[in-house]
């Protein structure tokens, strides 16, 4: 290969974006990386395929993370509207993932938040990589989170 790549974004649309941010900074100490962003214009219609859209928003830095990629969180003024929440085996994204120190313990701050349980607190052995305890939930927009953590002995 003779070009370089590097992985820079993973993008969320939201129903409110600072709303929505807020939730990822307030449950996993995410930081925002300013400025906000607020596109409009021809160049931004040509790029979407949308005429007069307005794209307001945010990246954030992930947890653990000095730099590199970045969750970005944006609103469309013009939404394509959903009433079906994410499901799980929905082609395209499919959920974010987080590795923490105490499952409950985040998803307990994830639920006071306004986020919401999406299966049951799974803990299993998988040979070769050791024990994971594993939940599914939702962030306020439906969007999927799992919470895992790795017990290596």
């Amino acid at each position: 290969m003779d070009y370089q790549m590097e992985y820079v974004h993973t993008n969320i649309i939201a129903r409110n974006w600072r709303k929505l941010a807020q939730f990822y900074i307030d449950v996993f100490g995410c930081v925002p990386v300013y400025p906000e962003r607020d596109l409009a214009g021809e160049w931004i219609d040509r790029l979407t395929n949308l005429n007069g859209v307005r794209i307001r928003g945010i990246h954030l830095r992930l947890p653990g993370k000095a730099s590199g990629p970045t969750l970005e969180i944006f609103e469309y003024n013009q939404q394509a509207g959903s009433t079906k929440p994410p499901a799980i085996n929905n082609p395209g994204f499919g959920h974010i993932a987080f590795r923490v120190n105490d499952v409950q313990e985040v998803l307990e701050r994830l639920l006071q938040h306004g986020g919401s349980e999406y299966g049951e607190l799974v803990t299993r052995k998988i040979e070769n990589l050791g024990t994971i305890t594993v939940i599914y939930a939702r962030d306020p927009e439906g969007n999927i989170i799992e919470l895992q953590k790795w017990d290596n002995s």
